[in-house]
């Protein structure tokens, strides 16, 4: 399992080190395939059978669209930060750590909106499985995007 996601990740994190030469297409067929492998990993944890786990994929795919546009928009905040990196000012910054803080809040929001429809159609422990497993990937991902981007002023002679 470690190894597929380890995969997965590398194929996410790829575009922030190309976001400046990235098109739409490469994002969408980058994330096509971490959902791919995204998924096999997620059924892999999570055990269902019969109309439980028919809801639950269906849920899931409705779930992975939101989260890839979510995820271009990430895509979207780390290329303007990539592309104002040499003059920063106070407003970029501000403006910067605003969509940054929002962003947050629009990733944990989705998790925690699928928690409560999958609770519904695949029970408490199928959900709570979902909510763990995509905390673990968004904090994976978090931590390999933080791990290749400079921090502000590291880079100054």
């Amino acid at each position: 399992m470690k190894t597929i996601f380890k995969l997965a990740l590398a194929l996410l994190v790829i575009p922030i080190s190309m976001s400046a030469q990235s098109n739409i297409e490469e994002v969408d067929y980058i994330q096509s395939i971490f959902g791919m492998e995204k998924k096999a990993i997620v059924a892999d944890f999570i055990k269902l059978d019969g109309a439980a786990k028919d809801a639950f994929w269906s849920l899931y795919d409705q779930y992975e669209v939101e989260r890839k546009e979510l995820g271009k928009r990430r895509l979207g905040l780390l290329d303007d930060y990539a592309k104002n990196y040499d003059n920063l000012t106070d407003e970029k910054i501000d403006e910067l750590a605003a969509s940054s803080n929002k962003q947050s809040s629009l990733d944990e929001g989705l998790r925690y909106k699928y928690f409560k429809k999958l609770k519904k159609v695949s029970g408490s422990t199928a959900a709570a499985q979902f909510y763990q497993i995509e905390g673990y990937f968004n904090a994976a991902i978090r931590m390999s995007i933080l791990e290749s981007i400079p921090f502000i002023g590291e880079l100054d002679d």
